[in-house]
């Protein structure tokens, strides 16, 4: 737990946030009544401006050096980080500023910074300003809007470098526009509110998975236990007094939704989210772009994929501990041939969260568990280039087929994000077993409620892990002190 001093210092930043949200609202609403202009004195002074966090650092060796990955200092000089929405991340700022205070004697200061926030971030759902007559381009030139020039994601990348000599170092991987972008996005493909992602993800590509771990998640909530609020897309949310969750989630608005998602909401965002991603390395980038800023713990990757060694059974599990990337979509910010090491915690969770809900262990265990390179590709019909692809499988040693996890353990790369994957064999392609309708509904009647209890599982030992579970394998050498 943060110290009171930290968390008063969110709190504070959380006031400026308001008021620069509220001064915009009412700019907003009355250029819409009256044609007049925001004052440009008003601006400068930093009416518009979203709060930031300023950090100085004497260069002073800390009391002893923390053995955990991130939260350390290793440069003196500032650093700063504009903030949105500083309520939605209060334990995540404060643990993070107590950190480099108590252990670096570093000096905070907060006050308004120069990014302004742009106008359609501050008009909610709940927002009374009547836009119909407005234009888009000129409110855009009259207030601030979304410039994609200052939107990316060089921090993360390494490809950041100072505006001018001696400015300040990122103290974060996204600064605020960044974040507020994504925001917005999360709503958009998930149909869910951003506050309720959880720190905890699973992400599937199949609907079946949905349904086992809506009927779970309903068996959870309580009124007075842990969970108590199923945040289901399309704007549902099932309570503990619900009297018929099955129904309503059938009936709900998810359908509208690419890549809908499912919270089980814990306190401290503890609980666990699952994403339906669908199949591709588009929508699993895409979607992890976003969640990324909400800092999560890990995700993981609990999908089907298909085998490619001819001891496979349909049904047998592949655990990846390396990964074969033929998906394209990151080649330019992060080259294939850049190795992705898989997370040690995170393989130990899997693999005893198998052991516990397959009741098995040994050589009964590895008998249905394989673990080994696991390729995703972006072709769905690699099978028809079968001799180019064969003699690629063969060289890599890969065991398993998909497209999804590569990208997804990238993305974790990319955003120091812990992450990892167990997978399910649905068919054999190049062996013969090609999937057919009725031997797939026997095979997901089997395999999917058990797979989806290995994936909570381990993050049950995840959470027992605590900071050791973010690796050093995922720093870069110039990293930002926040997690």
């Amino acid at each position: 737990m943060a110290s009171e001093q930290s968390f008063a210092t969110v709190d504070e930043l959380d006031r400026l946030y308001r008021a620069s949200v509220a001064a915009l609202r009412r700019a907003l609403a009355l250029y819409i009544e009256t044609g007049e202009r925001p004052d440009d004195a008003a601006r400068a002074a930093g009416a518009f401006a979203y709060p930031e966090i300023r950090l100085h650092y004497d260069g002073s060796l800390p009391r002893e050096h923390p053995a955990r990955a991130y939260g350390r200092l290793t440069a003196a000089g500032d650093y700063a980080i504009s903030v949105t929405q500083p309520a939605l991340f209060r334990d995540y700022l404060a643990e993070q500023l107590d950190l480099l205070v108590s252990d670096y004697g570093a000096t905070v200061e907060i006050g308004r910074g120069r990014q302004e926030i742009p106008y359609p971030y501050v008009l909610d759902a709940g927002h009374d300003i009547d836009l119909t007559g407005a234009a888009a381009v000129e409110l855009a030139r009259i207030f601030p809007a979304n410039e994609l020039v200052h939107i990316g994601d060089e921090v993360a990348d390494g490809f950041w470098t100072p505006a001018v000599p001696d400015s300040a170092r990122p103290l974060a991987l996204f600064d605020a526009q960044r974040v507020d972008f994504s925001l917005a996005r999360l709503r958009h493909y998930t149909g869910t509110p951003p506050a309720h992602v959880q720190n905890y993800i699973l992400f599937t590509n199949y609907n079946r998975y949905v349904d086992e771990f809506v009927q779970w998640a309903t068996s959870m909530i309580s009124a007075d236990g842990p969970y108590r609020l199923l945040s289901c897309s399309g704007g549902l949310e099932i309570g503990p007094e619900h009297p018929d969750p099955a129904g309503a989630i059938s009936d709900s608005a998810w359908k509208k939704h690419q890549m809908p998602a499912y919270h089980l909401v814990g306190p401290d965002r503890s609980g666990i989210t699952l994403v339906n991603i669908g199949v591709g390395p588009s929508n699993a980038k895409t979607i992890t772009d976003h969640l990324a800023v909400m800092r999560p713990e890990a995700w993981l990757m609990i999908g089907h994929c298909g085998g490619l060694r001819p001891s496979q059974r349909i049904g047998d599990y592949v655990l990846a501990h390396a990964y074969l990337r033929d998906d394209h979509v990151l080649d330019d910010v992060l080259p294939p041939e850049i190795p992705i090491p898989a997370i040690a915690e995170v393989q130990v969770a899997l693999s005893r969260a198998a052991e516990i809900v397959s009741g098995e262990s040994g050589d009964l265990l590895k008998a249905r568990l394989r673990t080994g390179t696991v390729v995703t590709t972006d072709d769905r019909n690699w099978e028809l280039r079968y001799t180019r692809s064969a003699l690629r499988f063969n060289q890599s040693r890969a065991v398993a087929i998909d497209m999804e996890s590569a990208t997804l353990a990238a993305q974790g790369y990319r955003f120091r994000v812990p992450y990892g994957t167990l997978l399910c064999v649905s068919d054999k392609p190049i062996h013969g077993e090609i999937k057919l309708p009725g031997q797939a509904n026997r095979f997901y009647e089997r395999a999917i409620n058990e797979h989806l209890r290995i994936g909570i599982a381990a993050i049950d030992e995840l959470r027992a892990t605590g900071r050791s579970l973010h690796s050093r394998k995922l720093r870069a050498f110039n990293e930002p002190p926040f997690r």
